[in-house]
C-alpha cells in the first residue's frame, strides 16, 4: 500500500517504521508545513495529528475517496458529524481511541467485568490513567472508551467525570477515592500527565472488604503503531464506518 501519513510526531514516525517493515510505502507525510494536502493517489491514509486538525484531515481523505484510519483523540463530540461525512461521501473511515491489540482485548475484559459487577452493589468503580506530558487531551480517549463500556454494561453508571472538574451533565467531584455511585452516576476518572509514559490505564472495583483491579500498561508506541497499520491493511475493499473492534472480530 501507498500510505498518506497525517501527523509526523513520535507516533507518526513509529507508524512509518512499522509500515516500511511490513512492505508498504509512505508516499505523503503531512505536518504543519504542508497542512491541507489531500492524499491524492494514495491507497490509504493514517491520521495521528491533533484534535483541532483531525476533522479537516478526515474530510480531505473522504473527499479524495481515500480510506482513512483515525488515531487522533479529543474530537469525539463531532462523531455524528463524521458519520454523516462518511455516509455522504460513501467513503471509508476506521477510528479507535486506541489501536493497541492488547488495549482492545483489555476493552473486552472491562466489558465482561462490568457485567459481572452490575449485580454486586457493594463494589464501586474508579479509573486511573497516566500518559506523557505531551498528550493534549484528558481524560484519554482510551479512558473515555472504558467508561462508556462500563456505562453500557451496568445500570449504576452513566457517563464519566474527570476528577476535579464538573462535566456538562452537572456532576460534581466525587473526591479522592471510590465511593458508591448514585443511580446512575458518572464513572470517576483520575488523569495524570508525567514524563514520557506511553500509557497506563487501570479500572478498579472497590468494596469494603477488597478490590479488583485490571490494568493495561504500554511499554512503548510500537504496539499502537502496529495496530494502526494492521487496521489500514484490513480496510482494503471495505466501505463504511468501522472501529478497531471490527478488525479484531473479523480479522
Amino acid at each position: 500500500m501507498n500510505i498518506a501519513l497525517y501527523g509526523t510526531g513520535k507516533m507518526g514516525r513509529a507508524i512509518e517504521e512499522v509500515a516500511l517493515k511490513r512492505g508498504h510505502t509512505v508516499g505523503l507525510k503531512v505536518n504543519a508545513t504542508n497542512a491541507g494536502s489531500p492524499p491524492t493517489g494514495m491507497d490509504v491514509a493514517i491520521e495521528f495529528s491533533k484534535p483541532d486538525q483531525a476533522l479537516t484531515n478526515m474530510r480531505l481523505c473522504l473527499e479524495a475517496g481515500v480510506p482513512v484510519v483515525v488515531g487522533t483523540t479529543g474530537w469525539y463530540e463531532h462523531l455524528s458529524e463524521v458519520k454523516a461525512m462518511v455516509e455522504h461521501s460513501k467513503g471509508t473511515l476506521l477510528w479507535a481511541s486506541n489501536f493497541s491489540i492488547g488495549v482492545n482485548l483489555f476493552f473486552r475484559v472491562n466489558k465482561y467485568l462490568a457485567r459481572l459487577m452490575d449485580h454486586q452493589s457493594g463494589y464501586a468503580v474508579h479509573m486511573d490513567e497516566v500518559h506523557h506530558v505531551h498528550k493534549l487531551d484528558a481524560p484519554s480517549g482510551t479512558a473515555i472508551t472504558l467508561a462508556r463500556d462500563i456505562d453500557l454494561n451496568t445500570q449504576r453508571y452513566s457517563g464519566w467525570q474527570l476528577k476535579g472538574q464538573v462535566q456538562a451533565q452537572g456532576h460534581t467531584d466525587l473526591g479522592p477515592g471510590p465511593a458508591p455511585a448514585p443511580a446512575p452516576g458518572p464513572v470517576p476518572i483520575s488523569s495524570e500527565r508525567t514524563g514520557e509514559v506511553p500509557g497506563k490505564h487501570s479500572v478498579t472495583w472497590t468494596s469494603a472488604e477488597d478490590k479488583i483491579t485490571i490494568t493495561h500498561d504500554a511499554f512503548g508506541r510500537m504496539g499502537f503503531a502496529t495496530g494502526a497499520v494492521v487496521a489500514a491493511e484490513w480496510l482494503k475493499g471495505r466501505l463504511g464506518l468501522f472501529t478497531m473492534d471490527d478488525v479484531l472480530s473479523m480479522h
